[in-house]
């Protein structure tokens, strides 16, 4: 029976060591895992450095009537705090913002070199949306898409002021009423069949039509 008994008696002795080992290897390992999201958190809040303000003055004037730009920018503007989360959810929240402005281009701005501008902040914006919500996030590919989605905001506005300081170029005088002259001479070609040229048909054929006969509609 003694025996027994010290037989049951180590048995959990073993088992309460085999438990505590567990318990601190699985300590560790969240202390190991809390160690390394702290560090991709201070990560990604250092490097989240957006351009949130105007950098010409072409952007600054068409933000005041293109709101949904503004919107965006005014987005890149509140920094997230505290938590991954939190960040998780700012992303989220930008990403929503930037697929609008393709279809809201005011009339100035909207060409394709715009557009494709846009496009190319768009793909930018939603992969880091898509990395930053990855069980384990690649801190380091997130903060170079925040460095490249600066640059795509940067060359969208070089581009603005361009067509802005192209707009406000004179016309040279006469331009407006020739270009009208154009469009209406465009306008007044028929879409029908044209006569063929007398002179490129068979003798035969020329002898049969008569220019000066009334052109049947």
């Amino acid at each position: 029976m003694s025996n027994k008994l010290v037989y049951i008696f180590s048995l959990l002795i073993l088992m309460a060591s085999c438990n505590q080992e567990n318990n601190q290897k699985r300590l560790a390992e969240n202390a190991k895992d809390a160690k390394k999201k702290k560090i991709i958190f201070e990560n990604i809040q250092k490097g989240w450095d957006f351009y949130d303000e105007p950098i010409n003055e072409a952007t600054e004037e068409s933000i005041k009537t293109w709101n949904e730009l503004r919107l965006f920018m005014q987005e890149l503007h509140q920094k997230p705090k505290k938590t991954i989360g939190a960040f998780q959810q700012k992303s989220d929240a930008i990403a929503k913002k930037v697929m609008v402005l393709n279809t809201s281009i005011p009339e100035l701005f909207n060409k394709p070199q715009i557009k494709s501008r846009i496009q190319v902040l768009i793909t930018k914006v939603r992969l880091m949306d898509m990395y930053i919500h990855l069980d384990n996030i690649p801190d380091k590919k997130v903060v170079e898409l925040v460095g490249e989605i600066n640059k795509e905001l940067a060359t969208l506005q070089r581009q603005m002021d361009i067509l802005t300081e192209k707009s406000k170029i004179p016309v040279e005088e006469g331009e407006d009423e020739m270009r009208r002259m154009l469009l209406d001479t465009a306008r007044a070609i028929p879409n029908g069949p044209m006569m063929p040229n007398p002179s490129m048909l068979p003798a035969s054929t020329r002898a049969v039509i008569n220019p000066n006969d009334a052109r049947v509609e």
